[in-house]
C-alpha cells in the first residue's frame, strides 16, 4: 500500500467569506490525507469556470460551508492514494473533477475523489486536460444521457460557440446527429468548422421562425431563447437546459419534456472524452492560460471586469506554456 502519511503543503486560493474576487486569499495550506476513495493530485493546471464564480459569490446550487478552496477542474500527477483506490497509482497523470461540491482545485496539492478522475490522454498536456472535465461532460450528458439522442435525430444547440456548446457540436457530429446551431455573426465560421450543419445567426434571424420538428434542444443560453425553443420541438421532444429550470407549463402546452440538470462527472463519463481525444476527434479551445497566482485576475475575467477571452481560462502551476 502506498504511504499516505507524507505531508503535502502548498499554495491554495481560499475564501473565508462569499463576495467579489477580492475575497480570494492566496494561502499556504497543508493537504489532508486522502480518505479510502480519494487521491492527492499534484496539480499542474486548474480550469476556471463560471461555477467557480458562483461558488465564490455565494450563489452555488449546492451547500458550500466556509472556508473553502475554490476550483474543481484539475489535471496533474497522483502523489498519494487512499487504501481502496485501485484504478490509479502514485505517478499516474490524471484529470477530472475534485468532488461533488466542485471545490478544492485551486491548490498545488488537491484532494480528489478517484471516481471523478480518469487517466490523462498522453496526446494532450495538463493545461488542455484541465480545460475539459466539466464543460465536456456537460455537453455529452446533455445530448445523450439527458436528451437520449440517437444517430439520425436532429438537435438544436443554443450557444454553440461557447465552451460547452463547442463540445456539444463536436459530439453531435461524431454521433451522426443532424445539428441546427445558433451563434453570433462572428462565430458562424468556427461553428461550421466544428461540424455544425445549419448555423443560424441569431443576431439577424429568429430561429423559431425558421425551424420546426427537432427532436431535442440543448439550451446553454436561457431566458427568452429558452422560452422560444418550445415552439421548435416536435411532440414528445426534449428541452434540456444546463442554465435554468424550464417553464413546465410551456412544456405541458407543447407536450414535450423539459428539464434542468447538473453535470455528474465520473471516471466513466471522462473515459468517453478521453477516447475521443486519443482518436484526435476533438478540438479544444484554451482562451487564456494564466499563472496559478493570477486566479483573482481569472475571476475578474469571469465577472467582465477584465477582457474575457473566448475559450476556457486555465491556471498553470508551472511556467505558462510549459504544460
Amino acid at each position: 500500500m502506498p504511504d499516505v502519511s507524507k505531508n503535502f503543503s502548498g499554495k491554495v486560493w481560499r475564501v473565508h467569506q462569499f463576495g467579489p474576487p477580492d475575497v480570494m486569499q492566496l494561502e499556504i495550506s497543508d493537504t489532508p490525507e486522502p480518505s479510502r476513495d480519494e487521491v492527492i493530485v499534484k496539480v499542474h493546471a486548474a480550469g476556471v469556470g463560471p461555477w467557480d464564480g458562483w461558488i465564490r459569490a455565494g450563489n452555488s446550487a449546492l451547500p458550500q460551508p466556509l472556508p473553502l478552496i475554490l476550483g474543481s477542474d484539475i489535471s496533474g500527477e497522483v502523489v498519494a492514494v487512499g487504501e481502496a483506490v485501485t484504478r490509479f497509482k502514485v505517478g499516474d497523470d490524471v484529470y477530472g473533477v475534485t468532488n461533488k461540491r466542485f471545490c478544492g482545485g485551486y491548490a498545488q496539492y488537491a484532494v480528489a475523489s478517484a471516481s471523478m478522475l480518469d487517466h490523462k490522454p498522453a496526446s494532450i498536456g495538463h493545461v488542455a486536460a484541465a480545460s475539459l472535465p466539466v464543460i465536456a461532460v456537460t455537453a455529452w450528458q446533455a445530448l445523450f444521457d439527458q436528451a437520449g439522442l440517437e444517430k439520425g435525430q436532429t438537435v438544436l444547440i443554443h450557444g454553440s460557440a461557447g465552451n460547452v456548446g463547442a463540445y456539444a457540436v463536436q459530439f453531435a457530429r461524431e454521433a451522426g446527429l443532424r445539428t441546427v446551431c445558433t451563434a453570433s455573426s462572428g462565430d458562424i465560421d468556427s461553428v461550421v468548422a466544428l461540424g455544425g450543419e445549419t448555423v443560424i445567426d441569431y443576431t439577424k434571424i429568429r430561429f423559431d421562425d425558421e425551424i420546426r420538428g427537432v427532436d431535442a434542444v440543448i439550451d446553454l443560453v436561457g431566458g427568452d431563447t429558452q422560452s422560444r425553443s418550445f415552439r421548435v420541438l416536435k411532440k414528445g421532444g426534449r428541452l434540456i437546459s444546463a442554465v435554468s429550470v424550464p417553464d413546465q407549463a410551456l412544456a405541458e402546452q407543447h407536450r414535450v419534456l423539459a428539464k434542468f440538470f447538473l453535470v455528474d462527472v465520473s471516471t466513466e463519463s471522462l473515459a468517453r472524452i478521453s477516447s475521443l481525444i486519443s482518436r484526435n476527434a476533438l478540438k479544444m479551445n484554451i482562451g487564456a492560460t494564466l499563472r496559478f497566482e493570477q486566479a483573482k485576475e481569472a475571476h475578474l475575467m469571469l465577472e467582465g471586469q477584465l477582457p474575457r477571452p473566448k475559450g476556457k481560462i486555465v491556471l498553470a502551476t508551472g511556467e505558462v506554456g510549459q504544460r
